[in-house]
């Protein structure tokens, strides 16, 4: 449900959507030029109109604005946990560097931070003029939270914390990158909302496992994405299929093809699928990713690498 764009008055002008959901308005605002002052007066005023109406309680404002020059980033998200949205990212980065791209990768996964465990460091980053330095892994460069908290610890952040810490991320020192893959939580919060606000993405793809409860999240967040004019670069199909290494037999755990058909039924570019695979699983884990090595699954990472980039450069 969408609120009438009329009841904003002047300031309909720079909004460029608007939608109620459980009595959350969220509103997206193009606020290209404005200083400092004039950005908090208008949300300011945003908020006070859209609390005035019926049925809204909770009013979240995404304030868009143009890019400088610099990378342009890629956000890979999710609607829903547990479909390998890090494990895509990881490798989707690395063979990317691969085919020839300067990389790096966020993860803005604030409350599972994971990269550094995918791409096996332990190096925390250094800050210089308070802004951080990535650090090198398998060809490509790092920023996570991960690095900068003690292992285990629990992250008892709220939204405005966790926006704050992915700003320092996008922030860090990326002068010599071209593209950065920017790891995502799941579903369409805060986090999300922050990066379209602050640092808008060039593209996004959203990762799904086969089964129906995945695809109506991803579906979710193919929607965010639209609604703030972030183009959508694709989606992937991750755990399709299952091979037993003892009997050759395959079977489908999580189902086959719900993702290339829910990207049909969207009316988004498929870019292709990945089997579930424990040697996959084993390699991650200890922080040896398949894309930087040589087999079937680095050659599925640079298919998909190929169509990513295809979409980002047509």
């Amino acid at each position: 449900m969408s609120l009438d764009p009329s009841i904003f008055g002047p300031a309909r002008e720079r909004l460029r959507s608007s939608r109620l959901v459980d009595g959350v308005a969220t509103l997206v605002v193009e606020a290209t030029g404005l200083s400092e002052g004039e950005r908090a007066a208008l949300e300011k005023d945003l908020r006070a109109v859209a609390l005035a109406q019926p049925d809204v309680h909770e009013v979240r404002v995404a304030m868009t604005a143009s890019r400088k020059a610099g990378p342009r980033l890629i956000a890979v998200g999710s609607g829903k946990g547990g479909v390998g949205k890090s494990t895509v990212s990881a490798n989707l980065a690395i063979a990317m560097a691969r085919l020839g791209r300067k990389v790096g990768i966020i993860d803005a996964d604030i409350y599972g931070p994971s990269q550094p465990t995918l791409l096996g460091t332990s190096e925390r980053p250094e800050a210089k003029d308070k802004q951080l330095i990535p650090v090198e892994a398998h060809g490509i460069r790092l920023l996570s939270v991960g690095q900068l908290v003690s292992p285990g610890h629990a992250l008892a952040w709220r939204g405005p914390m966790a926006s704050g810490a992915l700003t320092q991320l996008v922030e860090g020192d990326w002068s010599d990158r071209e593209i950065l893959i920017i790891d995502l939580p799941p579903g369409t919060g805060d986090v999300q909302l922050s990066l379209i606000q602050k640092s808008r993405p060039a593209g996004a793809v959203i990762v799904s496992t086969p089964q129906d409860l995945a695809l109506i999240d991803a579906r979710r967040a193919v929607d965010l994405f639209r609604k703030t004019e972030v183009p959508i670069l694709g989606l992937i199909e991750n755990m399709a299929g299952y091979q037993c290494p003892n009997c050759g037999e395959t079977s489908d755990p999580f189902g086959s093809g719900g993702a290339e058909a829910a990207a049909a039924a969207l009316d988004v570019p498929f870019l292709g699928r990945l089997p579930l695979s424990a040697s996959l699983r084993e390699a991650s884990d200890a922080g040896r990713p398949p894309a930087a090595g040589e087999g079937p699954a680095a050659a599925a990472f640079r298919m998909l690498a190929e169509a990513v980039l295809a979409r980002l450069d047509p």
